[in-house]
């Protein structure tokens, strides 16, 4: 999909042109979707901040204050418009391969993003994940990294992990009916009245008085969630991706012409996630391309712990890409690829026991294998669709997976190995596969596991981990796509190919795939299930 152009009349906006106020300026004008979410528009005549999308009359350019994070507007005073709902926007995903303040700030945000730890690590001062434990896990002093913080983002750890709470109450406040309280705790909050109290602070009214709000310009708690997403979105590549892999019961894909393109599935989080017991349900995100948005349904099982399941739907559509940058770097190479996206994961170890399943095999082959798992090993599920009916096994079944039980299904005994080790590892809580697990430790652990190698390991980094710098280079499909198929060393090769391409490889490794015919994708250690 091309990126839109501007109406007639209207200046051209590129990805640099908001490198400055005034260029910002002209994306607020324009209300360009591409730059949602790239920063937000304080507005000193109202104290309020909006997205660049907002329907409002635009402010006088000297009423406007832009800031690269929700976090640095709230920080300056402002409050979130009930309009535009800033809580609702694409992330800002920043990426250096060089400064290491850079990278270090960049970790911080991606671990305070990340709502599987808001929750379980309650603290008397109602942080959940504190700068000393955020420090910590980074391998620094509390003291370095608020200095670091402070100085890239002009807000300290703290002060954006509320922001990140408070928004995200703010979107269950208005689009679900849970109770207060629940939206209190699922957001991180260690108590009612911690929450109420931030509210107050930030916001000018308390919980209540926003649905009272919403109610009153029209909102309805429907349950259904609004994630936005920056054009431009190749959705039917997107869903074909997931449906030539998809195990029937578990996955169901609805495309154009059945009504709105949607993604339907059952969804299984583990204790170790929610920090209670383990959570079951079923959750429907259906494109909605003309405002750039996906409508996300769950159900009422999954409410608990909406924060956890927003994220990892986001993460599994790749829904905050920023195309603006990613095309910068590989548009010259790759200028058909530009709305791709690189799918990922609900479930991680889901997707990593499809990797060993793939294998050496065509992409219908290791689908095979894995519909005769969830037969063999999956759970009964009700939902309201006849067509997802069951839940893929979790690690604590396949680690207890004997070999004939395995073999029976057509798996190898070396895959069977690998499936079985990398249950254990993960049941015992030894190996995290989310969006927030280091990326160097996870895939250095997953090649110490019997059956697993780089190829592996690089594949599970792009889509689970969310790795924008992934590079599978023993892929034999990216070979033929890059034309080294016929050289000595195409791995390495490759890997010299690929080096104008970061830190964007593993988009660069989507379009080389999408190059190709469709049974050449699906040739050995192509795309795997």
């Amino acid at each position: 999909m091309p990126s839109p152009l501007p109406s007639p009349g209207q200046p051209t906006i590129t990805t640099d042109t908001v490198a400055d106020d005034e260029g910002r300026y002209l994306a607020l004008q324009t209300r360009d979707a591409r730059f949602d979410g790239r920063f937000f528009t304080g507005v000193t005549s109202t104290g309020i901040y909006c997205r660049p999308v907002c329907s409002v009359r635009t402010p006088r350019r000297e009423n406007c204050r832009f800031f690269a994070m929700a976090a640095q507007a709230e920080s300056a005073g402002f409050r979130p418009c009930l309009r535009c709902r800033p809580e609702m926007a694409p992330q800002s995903l920043a990426w250096s391969t060089q400064d290491a303040s850079d990278i270090l700030v960049r970790e911080a945000v991606r671990l305070l993003d990340a709502p599987e730890g808001w929750a379980r690590n309650p603290t008397s001062d109602g942080q959940g994940a504190t700068v000393a434990r955020l420090a910590e896990r980074l391998g620094v002093s509390d003291r370095h990294l608020r200095r670091i913080f402070e100085a890239a983002l002009g807000v300290s750890p703290l002060q954006y992990l509320q922001t990140r709470r408070l928004l995200t109450a703010k979107q269950l406040l208005t689009d679900t009916p849970l109770p207060v309280t629940q939206v209190a705790l699922s957001s991180g909050f260690g108590s009612v009245r911690r929450f109420n109290a931030a509210f107050a602070e930030h916001y000018g009214l308390n919980p209540s008085q926003l649905r009272k709000s919403g109610s009153a310009q029209g909102a309805t708690r429907t349950g259904t969630l609004r994630l936005a997403y920056r054009p431009p979105l190749d959705v039917p590549a997107l869903l074909a991706f997931f449906e030539r892999r998809r195990f029937l019961g578990v996955e169901w894909v609805q495309q154009e012409g059945d009504g709105a393109p949607a993604l339907r599935r059952t969804v299984r989080l583990s204790p170790a996630v929610t920090g209670a017991m383990e959570v079951t349900g079923w959750l429907s995100a259906r494109f909605d391309t003309t405002r750039h948005q996906v409508l996300l349904q769950t159900s009422d099982s999954l409410y608990p712990v909406l924060p956890v399941v927003i994220a990892r739907v986001r993460a599994m559509l790749d829904l905050d890409a920023d195309p603006g940058a990613i095309n910068a770097v590989l548009h010259q190479r790759f200028p058909e690829g530009d709305g791709l996206r690189v799918p990922g994961a609900f479930d991680g170890f889901e997707l990593a026991v499809r990797a060993v399943l793939g294998q050496q095999i065509t992409v219908a082959a290791a689908r095979t294998l894995g519909q005769r798992l969830v037969e063999r090993l999956g759970e009964p599920i009700e939902t309201p669709w006849p067509e997802l009916s069951r839940l893929f096994p979790p690690p604590a079944v396949l680690a207890r997976a004997e070999g004939d039980t395995l073999g029976q299904m057509g798996i190898v005994r070396q895959r069977q190995a690998a499936i079985v080790a990398l249950a254990r590892a993960v049941d015992s809580g030894a190996l995290a596969l989310h969006a927030g697990a280091d990326v160097a430790a996870t895939t250095t652990a997953l090649c110490a596991l019997p059956g697993i190698g780089d190829w592996t390991a690089q594949y599970i980094a792009m889509r689970v981990l969310r790795w924008p710098d992934a590079f599978p280079a023993g892929d034999v499909a990216l070979h033929k796509a890059l034309g080294v198929q016929g050289q000595k060393h195409p791995a390495r090769a490759a890997t010299e190919a690929s080096a104008a391409w970061r830190p964007w490889r593993s988009y660069a490794v989507l379009r080389a795939w999408a190059e190709l015919p469709l049974p050449a994708t699906a040739a050995r250690q192509a795309s795997p299930a």
